[in-house]
């Protein structure tokens, strides 16, 4: 017997058909004998029409009210599930994130979770039952205020309630059959990844891609919590993610109920966290330290892009000491997380130089209204705005162990008249940003050049969506 959570996205429940037929899949885990926790996302697009119903309202609703407001959708798909799984034959109980043990700090609309108590899930399932979990959700710790914890916080969610409860793995339910090399909407010919590092999907997931949320994952490699991303609507065997290394050559043996016990155990998130105790018979770790029972890596993981981010450039900043952290005190009290930055040579005959970085595109109005703000401090000459970016990133634990892969991929995007703007490196990633509108041709020509398009049948994104 496994300790399961599960997470369905959005489109898995979209409608009564759809809820019915995840309905289905959890009775049959629960009645295969492993002990079941899911976590549900708003079905369909219900999140997106209550924030239009809001700005109906006022254009600037209140964000504790909206918090109140988009846990709607979380609720309605927790009871419709549990009243499916009941319907045949097998006990649910549906919780909301306070009912969960769920505490969160007091940011609403992007709430992180401080502390997870899931007695009330517990005993759910020592009792027999199916515990459904409203995801994306949380309260806070002192005043007791529902929190969102903004995009996708129902994976966030089911990662820390494996964590919490010591599950032998979460996995993650989308529209798609796993982790693949690209995006298969823009690349059909994407391969599915069998199993990737928790390190491989960090950059991945930073770098855009959207089958994981990056909070999910980090969560998930703190606690060791082994993630499984499968398809609602399919039964394929996924993606697992672990700290063991990309494509395995053991990778076949991937989790399905039941097989969960061979995974690694997650470590305890913390003081108060949870009243059970490690599950009986499971290891400390997989089969030795990262890359064991493999021979090489493949060289690269896939290729993830983004078109969220924008460019601001800070044009003649003084080339003398205290400049640079200026700007960037003055970005980071604005709430601004930064991406990509670029210094260019000063200029000997002023003493100036620019200054670039990224951003995602939602802050950009606040990044560029502080340093307007601070201009007379700063020194700097004007500022450039630029929403029209994408950002490709090459990901791979292997390239750091093999020359070549940056002349690759350059050479990939020469060849395709992509023009680069800016680098970016990391052991295992190294990120360009290019034209909006050439990012498609650069993911393809990349994902091509580095042998990643599959042989066999072309991609499926059930739900449309990719999520």
């Amino acid at each position: 017997m496994a300790l399961i959570v599960q997470k369905y996205g959005g489109s898995s429940v979209a409608d009564a058909a759809s809820i019915k037929r995840v309905a289905k899949r959890i009775a049959g885990a629960r009645r295969a004998g492993d002990d079941v926790v899911v976590v549900v996302s708003a079905m369909g697009d219900t999140t997106d029409e209550l924030i239009d119903l809001a700005n109906q309202i006022t254009p600037l609703p209140p964000s504790r009210e909206m918090d109140i407001l988009l846990t709607a959708g979380e609720r309605i798909s927790m009871s419709l599930l549990a009243m499916a799984i009941s319907s045949l034959g097998v006990e649910a109980q549906s919780f909301t994130g306070q009912q969960a043990g769920v505490i969160t700090d007091e940011a609403h609309g992007r709430a992180r979770i401080i502390d997870v108590s899931p007695s009330r899930i517990q005993a759910a399932v020592d009792a027999g039952a199916v515990a459904i979990v409203a995801g994306f959700q949380g309260v806070t710790q002192h005043t007791n205020d529902v929190t969102t914890l903004g995009r996708g916080g129902s994976d966030t969610t089911a990662v820390a309630l494996a964590a919490a409860l010591h599950a032998d793995v979460c996995e993650i339910y989308t529209d798609v059959d796993g982790v693949f090399t690209a995006d298969p909407r823009i690349v059909p010919t994407a391969r599915k990844i069998d199993r990737i590092s928790y390190d491989e999907m960090l950059e991945m997931a930073a770098s855009g891609a959207k089958v994981l949320v990056l909070r999910c994952v980090e969560y998930a490699r703190r606690y060791r919590v082994p993630v499984h991303v499968r398809s609602s609507f399919s039964t394929g065997t996924g993606t697992l993610v672990t700290d063991v290394g990309t494509d395995a050559a053991d990778a076949g043996t991937s989790l399905g109920a039941g097989a969960a016990a061979t995974a690694a155990a997650p470590t305890s998130p913390g003081a108060g966290a949870t009243t059970s105790s490690p599950r009986p018979g499971r290891p400390d770790r997989p089969d030795g330290a990262e890359g064991a029972g493999q021979m090489e890596q493949p060289i690269i993981s896939g290729v993830a892009h983004d078109r969220s981010e924008a460019k601001i450039t800070v044009v003649d900043v003084p080339d003398v000491p205290g400049k640079a952290a200026r700007i960037f005190q003055v970005v980071a009290a604005a709430g601004v997380n930064l991406d990509m930055i670029v210094q260019n040579v000063s200029a000997a005959s002023t003493g100036l130089t620019d200054i670039s970085f990224t951003l995602p595109a939602s802050d950009g109005a606040a990044a560029t209204t502080a340093l307007t703000e601070h201009q007379p401090d700063i020194g700097y000459t004007s500022l450039q705005y630029d929403d029209t970016i994408g950002k490709l990133s090459l990901v791979g634990a292997g390239m750091k162990s093999h020359p070549g892969v940056s002349a690759r991929l350059f050479s990939a995007l020469a060849d395709a008249g992509i023009n680069i703007e800016m680098i970016s490196t990391s052991e295992i990633r190294i990120s360009v940003v290019t034209r909006a509108d050439q990012l498609d041709d650069a993911v393809r020509a990349v994902h091509t050049a580095f042998e990643l398009d599959s042989e066999q049948d072309e991609a499926v994104v059930y739900g449309g969506t990719g999520r």
